[in-house]
């Protein structure tokens, strides 16, 4: 591994990462829903998966993914699943226009933390082209022979560069949160982050991977 190659991969990872996607939507309305806590636990969640994901393509389990097309289809027709169920929730939320007061979340029950972090975890895990990527990219910037060690530290390079991302949005959002929870705000970001995931379901089911 050479520091040049190494640089060029976070620079590469870092754009990619700045492209919302549906990491991005699901964090983004953990947050407006119950706060810094909730959205936290959901960019752990997205880590966590990116992490499963580039180990699996570092130790070889990724391409049998993917060569293995009924599973691959498969997991992707649950990701397209997933984000539709996700996308409805949103609509449905912005249609009822019910919310809670906001409160201090520095205590978050289990079971919101719980809803954060499955939510960020299956929208990824769910998501093949991330598999896709680190199968794609890794060789490009490593070679087609180099050990696992280097394979798994470009991958979980890649998975804490999403991870602090994630955490400084949240604490964006988390700032911005008594403006962006008015109820007519909050009814239109609803109603936007529905149509972005229902979006991203559309374009996983048609895209070829």
């Amino acid at each position: 591994m050479s520091w040049s190659s190494y640089g060029s991969f976070l620079v590469f990872a870092t754009v990619l990462i700045l492209i919302p996607g549906p990491d991005f939507a699901v964090v983004t309305r953990n947050t407006l829903a119950a706060g810094r806590a909730r959205g936290r636990w959901s960019a752990l969640g997205v880590t966590c998966s990116n992490a499963v994901q580039g180990v699996a393509a570092a130790a070889g389990l990724g391409a049998l993914i993917v060569r293995s097309q009924p599973l691959f289809e498969t997991i992707r027709w649950a990701g397209v699943a997933y984000l539709a169920y996700l996308g409805v929730q949103a609509w449905r939320s912005a249609s009822r226009g019910r919310y809670a007061p906001l409160d201090d979340d520095a205590d978050t029950p289990s079971g919101q933390a719980l809803t954060g972090f499955r939510q960020g975890f299956l929208s990824n895990i769910t998501n093949p082209k991330v598999l896709a990527f680190y199968l794609a990219v890794l060789p490009q910037f490593v070679g087609g022979s180099a050990p696992l060690a280097v394979l798994l530290v470009f991958a979980l390079s890649h998975a804490v560069l999403s991870l602090g991302y994630l955490l400084v949005l949240v604490g964006a959002l988390n700032r911005a949160r008594e403006l962006l929870s008015r109820r007519r705000v909050r009814r239109w970001l609803d109603g936007l982050t529905g149509v972005a995931l229902l979006g991203f379901s559309a374009r996983l089911a048609t895209e070829r991977l």
